[in-house]
C-alpha cells in the first residue's frame, strides 16, 4: 500500500461534519458539537462548536480568501 511503513498497521482518524442550510444561515454539525454561519458567497460570519469566531472574505470564482479570527465569545 503507498505510503504505509511495512509491519506498522495504517490508522486512519474518522470526522463527521453536516451543514443544514436555511437561505443564509448554516447550521454546522460535527463530532464536536453544533456551530452555525451567516453570509453569502462574498463574506461569512461563523462561530465553530468549539466557541472560535472568524469572517471570512472571498472573492467568488477566483479561490481567494481572507479569514480573520475574532478570539472566542465569552
Amino acid at each position: 500500500m503507498p505510503g504505509a511503513t511495512p509491519g506498522i498497521p495504517l490508522r486512519m482518524g474518522w470526522s463527521y461534519r453536516k451543514a443544514l442550510r436555511m437561505g443564509p444561515f448554516r447550521i454546522n454539525l460535527s463530532k464536536k458539537g453544533v456551530g452555525h454561519s451567516v453570509g453569502g458567497r462574498g463574506a461569512r460570519y461563523t462561530r465553530g462548536a468549539d466557541g472560535r469566531r472568524h469572517m471570512t472574505f472571498r472573492i467568488p470564482g477566483t479561490g481567494l480568501s481572507w479569514r480573520r479570527s475574532l478570539g472566542r465569545r465569552r
